[in-house]
């Protein structure tokens, strides 16, 4: 029953991830996903209260997809900039069936009670999928970060993809070139910037945005 249980939840997102790439978010209702998947409605909402859920299903399957295509994208390149570029590009690869509706998702996210508020509980699992994707591209980089900021710097860096996916989803030009250009001249800034940490004023400086990071975290 468990088994049969979970081939069903998993028909069901499976549907509502199809119709949300195929007809968009707004006309993927939870009757026609249902249909779609041949389930009752009151079925879909057992395994799924909301629309939101289903979001929040998205967002885990993105980021499992993310650190696969991310983990590949990086093999054979060292030093941080280049990681950094891979690392993004891949999320963008990965989130480009969905940037019809990204503007949907994103009015979804900034809920404070959903289930895909990037900094609520309920995201906690897909939020800590998405910083070990960065902790990776961190941690293979050589020569790395200074020690002190490796802990943290994967936290830095996931709040500036959340500012880059922000872009993306408002990026109208063809195939979100202008996104795929602001990660191309970021990720070799940031890893300038974080060479000069080594400059005690300049260390300080990072050390405050560091605690700021964590205090947005919470």
């Amino acid at each position: 029953m468990a088994a049969k249980s979970d081939q069903t939840r998993h028909r069901v997102a499976d549907v509502a991830l199809r119709m949300f790439r195929d007809i968009g978010f707004e006309k993927a209702t939870m009757r026609a996903i249902a249909a779609e998947a041949g389930v009752s409605v009151g079925n879909a909402y057992y395994y799924f209260a909301s629309k939101d859920d289903l979001v929040h299903e998205l967002y885990l399957q993105v980021q499992g997809q993310h650190a696969d295509r991310a983990a590949e994208a990086v093999v054979g390149f060292n030093d941080l900039s280049a990681r950094l570029k891979a690392t993004m590009h891949a999320g963008l690869d990965v989130m480009a069936p969905y940037h019809r509706f990204g503007a949907d998702f994103i009015a979804t996210a900034i809920r404070p009670a959903s289930p895909v508020n990037p900094f609520n509980a309920e995201s906690g699992s897909a939020r800590e999928a998405s910083l070990a994707i960065f902790r990776a591209a961190v941690d293979g980089a050589r020569p790395g970060p200074p020690r002190r900021l490796r802990a943290e710097l994967p936290g830095l860096l996931w709040l500036g993809y959340m500012g880059v996916t922000l872009f993306w989803v408002y990026d109208t030009s063809e195939g979100q070139r202008r996104t795929r250009k602001l990660v191309d001249g970021a990720a070799p800034l940031i890893a300038r910037g974080l060479s000069l940490t080594r400059i005690p004023g300049v260390g300080r400086i990072l050390d405050d945005a560091m605690d700021l990071g964590r205090t947005v975290r919470g």
